[in-house]
């Protein structure tokens, strides 16, 4: 595929698998998600490299240009230092600048504070994706609810097919039949594994479940999907990378995303 950046590497990897369509052009791949339009970064401009000076109001009408319909702009930067290019003409163009950490580990270690107290296992059935749903919901971070529904069901849709096709799960923790924390894991055989919206509830948070879910999905992954590399993307200034850490995952580059934001009128 010829990506430099790992945490775009395994982003394309999950979309491919799951039916998304990747356009190579001069200098940037148009990634497409027709069953989920919504999905931002399942419908986005992955550019091969950081935007030159001057060409961030063209990435920004080209991205315009391609997906007329949406509601959202989405430009991926490959690479792995978090070169994205000024600052002040992203901000001009409507672009803010989103970095995260990418973490690996080919083992892990057991969670320092494993939870005893709950149930974690692989969904099965329904109820349990339902469950999964709601789990979502109640992490929604501020978006309009009705069409953030539209694209969590769409996507966990897309995880189960996923799963069903032995290419991964989706686990949770259960109290008392209801879901408080979950995570996916996939992969498409070809070596690494990619974590997928590792979530735990507010009401449970500082519990050991989300440490306790990582290491038991990568587990599973490592032993029963023949994974060689686990992946995690999370935010350097969250909470929950500590976590991760201490499972045995090690930040090894960084991934840009330029994501739209509203301009003073």
């Amino acid at each position: 595929m010829n990506i430099v950046s790992l945490g775009y590497r395994t982003d394309l990897m999950l979309l491919t698998a799951q039916g998304s369509s990747i356009e190579r052009r001069d200098g940037y791949r148009i990634v497409r998600t027709p069953d989920n339009p919504g999905y931002h970064w399942g419908n986005f401009l992955l550019l091969d490299a950081p935007l030159q000076p001057g060409t961030a109001a063209e990435w920004v009408r080209t991205f315009r240009g391609t997906f007329p319909a949406a509601e959202h702009l989405a430009l991926g930067v490959d690479g792995t230092r978090g070169g994205a290019g000024d600052v002040a003409e992203l901000a001009g163009a409507g672009l803010g600048v989103q970095r995260s950490t990418v973490l690996t580990a080919d083992e892990l270690r057991p969670p320092p504070r494993p939870n005893r107290e709950l149930g974690f296992r692989l969904l099965d059935g329904d109820a349990d994706w339902r469950a999964a749903l709601a789990l979502r919901e109640a992490d929604n971070p501020g978006l309009d609810p009705a069409s953030y529904r539209e694209y969590a069901e769409r996507d966990l849709a897309a995880m189960r097919g996923l799963q069903e096709r032995g290419l991964g799960g989706w686990f949770g923790a259960f109290e008392d039949g209801r879901m408080v924390s979950g995570l996916g894991v996939f992969t498409d055989g070809s070596g690494p594994a990619r974590f997928q919206n590792i979530l735990t509830h507010p009401a449970y948070r500082g519990r050991g479940l989300a440490g306790t879910l990582v290491h038991l999905a990568g587990t599973y992954a490592l032993a029963e999907l023949g994974a060689r590399l686990l992946v995690i993307v999370a935010d350097p200034d969250y909470s929950a990378i500590r976590v991760y850490h201490s499972v045995g995952f090690a930040g090894t580059e960084t991934q840009i995303q330029l994501a739209g934001v509203d301009l003073p009128s």
